[in-house]
């Protein structure tokens, strides 16, 4: 077994606080690590997706280098709270958020990058800082916990072995995420191409609209499309919408189940199910949601609380998961749609841009049932969704490859984390 020693957090980093920006400085400047970025990865991206506008002065004092580790500050709940993002370059000129902590290393050759980038998202860490914030009575990662916590690390040459070994596990999970990415943007390209531009292919294989395919306006939704085409209300498109069940007064969550109980917030906008920090039921809780909800394969889930826009294609009949009552199971009318079409437009800009004017000016916090029933969508002849199906059907199937690939890769990464961690495992040379 693997020498197991004890330090004290803060003998081991020194913390400081992000910058308060303001909304001017956003979305342009400099490289900038929100609070999201931290959030979501274990290890920042290699490019940041977002920008701030900072001085140099700033970039010196919130300066983002290899091995510094960024926690969130600050969460409405104390599971969102201490959660980490290592950086494993340095980045220049970037800054961080005043809604997360920076831990830079006090020196070299203590503490494996790779290494606490897993440790810190594990169980045995997690429940140990959240335990101290329940002490503090504040949920906010702040000097008093970071002083009353410890760390229980193997010698550095084998934090390196185990570290490196758990990111060649998740260098291929983000590899999987890429891919998906790329297709989902090619999908959605596909999508606007033929059906918000009008450009699908012509019977003669010329772009339908600008080659001076004939335009129709329609009062219904106020804009031209295609002769021929039809708008109708999404509930003549479909055979039912349902949902499934909240916890109250009808079961309760975790209990010993294994069954991940899907909620908006595990819907992304990028049309995946992000299965992390799941709660849990039964299989016989899952039957009872079942009756409800009758997800079947070639269903549509959908997020009815805002931000809209968050669907996931289910491409096999759910043994591992259902949803609660604030997920819509869809299901097309096969004679009248194909479930494709649906998937993409209630992720289009023109759906949301819709769905949101509907709520008469108010803050836009959801959509009921009734509502999304009643909105408009444009009909396509049936061989022209068939078309678009079969050009977009295998880049769903290879999506959904790799997301069940992630799925595993996680699960043995987590599985193992603990094991290499307390030295019950260990890595060979």
């Amino acid at each position: 077994m693997n020498k197991i020693n004890k330090y004290k957090f803060n003998n081991l980093y020194d913390m400081a606080s992000g910058i308060s920006t303001g909304k001017e400085q956003a979305g342009h400047g400099t490289p900038f690590v929100s609070f999201s970025t931290v959030f979501n990865n274990y290890f920042l991206p290699e490019e940041l997706p977002d920008l701030m506008n900072t001085s140099n002065q700033e970039q010196e004092t919130y300066s983002v280098r290899k091995d510094d580790v960024f926690v969130t500050r600050t969460s409405e709940t104390i599971d969102e709270l201490g959660m980490s993002s290592v950086a494993l370059k340095d980045y220049p000129q970037a800054t961080y958020s005043g809604f997360t902590k920076r831990l830079r290393p006090k020196q070299e050759g203590e503490v494996y990058a790779k290494y606490i980038g897993f440790y810190l998202r594990g169980d045995l860490f997690r429940k140990t800082m959240t335990n101290n914030a329940f002490m503090t009575l504040r949920a906010s990662f702040n000097e008093d916990i970071f002083s009353f916590l410890d760390l229980y690390l193997p010698e550095y040459k084998e934090q390196v072995k185990i570290g490196d070994f758990l990111y060649l596990i998740e260098k291929n999970i983000q590899v999987n995420k890429l891919i998906n990415d790329n297709l989902q943007k090619t999908i959605q390209t596909i999508y606007d191409y033929w059906f918000t531009q009008f450009d699908y292919p012509s019977k003669n294989g010329n772009p339908y609209k600008s080659s001076g395919g004939k335009m129709i306006w329609n009062d219904e939704i106020k804009k031209e499309i295609p002769e021929g085409w039809k708008v109708k209300c999404i509930k003549d498109c479909i055979t039912h919408i349902n949902t499934g069940l909240n916890p109250r007064d009808n079961f309760e969550l975790n209990t010993g189940g294994s069954i991940r109980y899907i909620t908006v917030k595990n819907l992304t906008s990028k049309g995946e199910i992000d299965f992390s920090e799941c709660d849990l039921i039964t299989p016989q809780v899952k039957s009872l949601i079942n009756k409800r909800s009758m997800v079947r394969s070639g269903d549509i889930l959908f997020a009815s609380i805002s931000p809209l826009g968050r669907c996931y294609f289910v491409q096999e009949t759910p043994l591992t998961w259902e949803i609660n009552e604030s997920v819509f199971s869809i299901r097309t009318d096969n004679n009248v749609l194909t479930p494709e079409y649906l998937y993409i437009f209630l992720m289009s800009d023109e759906f949301v841009k819709r769905a949101e004017n509907s709520s008469a000016g108010s803050v836009f916090k959801g959509i009921r049932i009734s509502m999304l029933e009643d909105m408009k969508i444009v009909v396509p002849p049936k061989e022209i969704m068939i078309a678009f199906k079969e050009i977009i059907s295998s880049q769903l199937q290879l999506r959904y490859q790799c997301e069940q690939e992630s799925i595993k890769l996680s699960g043995l990464r987590d599985w193992l984390l603990p094991m290499l961690m307390n030295g019950q495992v260990t890595i060979e040379n």
